[in-house]
């Protein structure tokens, strides 16, 4: 009797994971990229420049993070040097391989405001702050995080 435990215990830690790991309703760093990645774009013409216009239409589930602290993993992309960060993009992939280098879409990135700026690394960080979407200005990422701090 005692063997047949031993055996099925991988099958009861695997029952475990689902029931209770899998379906927390707390996000890992990680699994925020996964989250972002729930956007489709809506095409409207832009009056001023003649066109049609990707905007974003974020899913419901991303909108329930707005105005929410997160905390996020990836990559420093330093816009203004490698020294101390205050303003920077953020990517789930390395340099090489992020959305403006490397074939990754725009819901791989997130424009970073922090108050007393994150110093440059070519190492994966995790992050935390509050998440902003941009509807509008396409001028900008579509995510923006504010506050950002470094979680050591």
């Amino acid at each position: 009797m005692f063997c047949q435990f031993e055996l099925n215990m991988p099958k009861i830690i695997f029952v475990y994971f689902l029931l209770f790991v899998w379906n927390s309703p707390d996000i890992t760093a990680q699994s925020m990229w996964q989250v972002m990645s729930q956007v489709s774009y809506q095409k409207i013409k832009d009056e001023s420049l003649g066109f049609e216009l990707d905007y974003p239409l974020f899913s419901k589930e991303l909108q329930s993070y707005e105005g929410k602290q997160i905390t996020i993993r990836g990559y420093i992309i330093p816009t203004d040097g490698y020294k101390s960060q205050k303003e920077f993009v953020f990517s789930a992939f390395p340099y090489k391989s992020c959305f403006f280098c490397g074939g990754a879409g725009p819901e791989t990135v997130i424009e970073v405001f922090s108050t007393n700026g994150i110093n440059f690394t070519s190492e994966k960080i995790e992050i935390k702050g509050i998440l902003k979407l941009n509807r509008t200005d396409l001028n900008r990422l579509m995510f923006q995080l504010l506050n950002a701090e470094e979680i050591k």
